[in-house]
């Protein structure tokens, strides 16, 4: 893991951009998905994924048979979990709201759920029944009627107990062995079996950003994610062991993931570079994460906190770890950060599975505008307006002076016979 001291300091991010084959490969494969629905997602699912699907759809004896693939110990975390996600996203929940003025105008805001939803949970390199609470949760406190689910078969044609598990503890019925672009396109335009959706959400690799990018304006989406980061602010009170266990939990992801460390101590440096090679060794996806470490880790060593911040803010974080020794000084400066874990105690995992907010976060610097996933994603607001006869004709001339300065006569026309009714 590199170390790069303040006289060299320039955070930078790797931009992974997509490529011509990549973006045409999505084209090509929406394309197919809209003009042969299902009968594409079973071609593409044999052709990529080297499976031949009988049905799409996740039965019910397979979601029977899951649980008992699983000790009772994982079902019971699931529905921890769950309680506090929803807990969390509970109060996240907006109301409608009217206001009436003395002259009888009332004007008013509409909350409504989306009506159907689809949540893309990744496979692949592993399995998140995580993602499923984090997406799913949060559109169901919305209120949404119908939350189609979509996720990669494995090289069976069977989708991970614990994903199948997680799913059914939310009520979730819709569930389709299905991955990759293809899902996304199915979502989108809807097939013979997969109901078409207002919105997509959920992480993937570059061809599920790729395709949600495309099919952005047919429906929402939430975001284009990219791949998972995480930065820690250190201090000289920092344990070296506990900040190389929360750099490496991010880079075990992908490849593409990025581990970055900020810190004011040399010494920390030097300890949590030896101890990150440390833990490595007997790491279960120490491929994976070496690769992300070897081309992506980056420690710099800077002279004070203020410095760091100053870069954090720059950076925009997706995880942002404070190990420091008076860690809530800090919040009060960081402006950009997807998710924020407050000293020695907040490790960025816990957040991934169980404090309650939501691990589905800007990448890519995108939380310098962008939030976490979250109910109001799964919202959308109606403006209301029934405007008064007193407020009309103490208005109208203002109003038809506004319209005939940008020349829409006939806005005006819509205002001046109303006036002129009365």
């Amino acid at each position: 893991m590199k170390i790069i001291r303040d006289s060299q300091v320039n955070l930078e991010r790797t931009i992974l951009d997509e490529h011509d084959e990549q973006y045409d490969a999505v084209k090509g494969i929406l394309k197919q998905v809209k003009d042969n629905g299902d009968r594409a997602l079973y071609a593409l699912t044999e052709r990529l994924d080297g499976v031949k699907l009988p049905d799409l759809l996740v039965s019910k004896s397979e979601i029977i048979e899951a649980y008992g693939t699983v000790e009772n110990s994982f079902v019971n975390a699931i529905k921890q979990a769950a309680a506090n996600i929803r807990s969390f996203h509970e109060k996240q929940k907006r109301q409608s709201w009217m206001d009436t003025s003395p002259n009888g105008t009332i004007l008013g805001q509409l909350v409504r759920p989306i009506p159907k939803a689809g949540i893309y949970v990744p496979g692949g390199r592993a399995a998140y029944p995580s993602s499923v609470l984090m997406n799913g949760i949060p559109a169901l406190v919305a209120g949404v009627e119908q939350i189609v689910m979509v996720t990669p078969p494995d090289k069976h044609g069977m989708v991970n107990p614990g994903v199948l598990i997680a799913a059914n503890e939310l009520g979730i019925k819709h569930i389709y062995k299905i991955g990759g672009a293809q899902a996304v396109g199915a979502l989108a335009y809807g097939t013979e079996t997969i109901p078409k959706v207002d919105k997509i959400t959920g992480p993937g690799n570059i061809y599920v950003a790729l395709a949600k990018k495309e099919v952005y304006g047919l429906v929402d989406i939430d975001s284009v994610a990219g791949p998972s980061e995480i930065l820690v602010i250190a201090d000289e009170t920092a344990n070296p062991q506990l900040a190389a266990a929360d750099l490496i939990s991010q880079a075990e992801h992908d490849p593409l993931s990025t581990a970055t460390m900020i810190t004011t101590s040399d010494q920390i440096a030097k300890q949590v570079r030896t101890e990150v090679t440390r833990q490595l060794q007997n790491l279960p996806r120490r491929e994976i994460a070496e690769a992300s470490i070897e081309n992506n880790g980056v420690i710099y060593v800077v002279p004070d906190l203020d410095t760091a911040v100053q870069m954090t803010n720059d950076y925009a974080p997706e995880h942002l770890e404070l190990l420091v020794k008076e860690p809530f000084e800090l919040i009060g400066k960081i402006k950009n950060a997807g998710a924020i874990f407050v000293g020695e105690n907040s490790t960025e995992a816990i957040g991934d599975y169980f404090a309650g907010p939501n691990h589905i976060l800007p990448t890519g610097g995108t939380a310098k505008f962008s939030s976490p996933l979250g109910v109001d994603d799964f919202i959308k607001k109606s403006s209301l307006i029934s405007y008064s006869k007193a407020d009309l004709d103490k208005n109208a001339e203002s109003i038809a002076t506004l319209a005939q300065f940008e020349q829409l006569q006939g806005h005006a026309n819509a205002v001046i016979f109303r006036k002129q009714r009365s």
